[in-house]
């Protein structure tokens, strides 16, 4: 077991970079406490695989340290940090059997048998690979290669951590959730500190107990799911997480109101001294989906809208509609009434989020 400390950590594949868009990895500091069970969420091309890789030792960092438990490890190839990472493509030994499969990386150690057998056994009964493990590797289904490959980084009683890269990419869709499931107890069992790569927020929701979105190389929230979704701190992550993403609106301050273009918005005196003392003028208002009330009957606090169309998706439905000319998403309760024009919205006022320089500031809310 191990906690795993990024110090100053920056990394580029260009021998001379000349700014921070050469860097794939741009200067960060992080750590992943021992025992937990982490997520590294982000689209493709953000850095999530480079960084693991930094963690593994399949790549030196350009800049900065790699610390397992304070020391470092920077210059330590993968077979000294006690590192098992499982790919998005299984990892094993096709003209062996799944039970010599598992037990090659004991082995491989030195392991005596009489303490080979159990472990392999232990591990196939959790991954339920029990009845698989006189067949050859070559005979097994994808999903069933993959376990295999899961369970040759679990055996070990000896590993830092595990780190998985996409693990379940090759995994029929109906099987997926199953396997996050039986990795989350495999991790209740052992508690052995584990960081699983995805751009899929419902994988990484499943899994993790936290979670570090990465955006242009860089970790730009790490926090549970819940925290995320309620309170972004950066528009990607708003954008990012969620099913639609957060609506963001760019505003300025015009004669003590703020305006979304031509439109005033009905926010409070607090958020209102925010945004007028602002010292950049990239300001945005972000609201999810959840948040947004919509109605047949003007109030103070609703702004007038252009309905777009109605989806019924059964347990909610999905509203679009236009303001100021930009396309918004509500997400309304099943039974809802009927939205005919005119209609207006109404943003939660303790739910509307400030960004400035696509970060979020602190309000208070009256």
């Amino acid at each position: 077991m191990a906690e795993i400390t990024l110090k100053g950590l920056a990394h580029s594949y260009s021998k001379t970079p000349a700014g921070s868009d050469d860097y794939a990895i741009r200067q960060m500091d992080h750590v992943w406490h021992q025992g937990g069970a982490y997520a590294l969420l982000g689209p493709s091309g953000c850095g999530k695989s480079t960084l693991l890789n930094i963690i593994s030792g399949l790549l030196e960092p350009s800049e900065g340290d790699v610390l397992f438990d304070g020391q470092r490890v920077n210059e330590l190839p993968p077979e000294e940090r006690n590192i098992a990472q499982v790919f998005q493509f299984p990892v094993i030994y096709d003209t062996m059997t799944v039970y010599d499969n598992l037990a090659f990386p004991l082995r491989n150690m030195n392991t005596p048998e009489y303490r080979v057998d159990p472990k392999v056994r232990e591990v196939a009964d959790i991954l339920e690979l029990t009845p698989l493990l006189s067949r050859k590797a070559k005979n097994l289904t994808a999903d069933e290669k993959q376990k295999v490959s899961m369970g040759r980084g679990l055996v070990r009683d000896d590993v830092s951590a595990i780190l998985f890269d996409e693990p379940l990419t090759v995994i029929d869709p109906q099987l997926k959730w199953k396997l996050r499931r039986k990795l989350k107890e495999i991790h209740e069992r052992f508690n052995i500190t584990m960081i699983y790569v995805t751009h899929d927020q419902l994988e990484a929701s499943t899994f993790a107990d936290k979670i570090a979105v990465m955006y242009g190389g860089q970790v730009v929230q790490f926090g549970t799911p819940r925290e995320l979704f309620e309170k972004p701190a950066h528009t990607f992550v708003g954008y990012f997480i969620g099913s639609p993403g957060m609506n963001f609106m760019d505003v300025t301050h015009q004669n003590g109101k703020v305006m979304f273009g031509d439109q005033p918005l009905p926010v409070n005196s607090q958020l209102t001294q925010l945004v007028a003392t602002a010292s950049s003028s990239n300001i945005k208002l972000g609201i999810r989906p959840e948040f947004i009330s919509v109605a047949n009957s003007p109030t103070p606090n609703t702004v007038p809208i252009h309905v777009e169309n109605l989806q019924d998706l059964g347990t909610y439905s999905l509203l679009s509609f236009k303001l100021n000319g930009q396309l918004f998403k509500a997400r309304l309760p099943e039974g809802h009434s009927a939205i005919n024009e005119p209609a207006f919205a109404e943003f939660s006022d303790r739910h509307i989020g400030l960004y400035i320089d696509e970060y979020l500031v602190e309000i208070g809310h009256e």
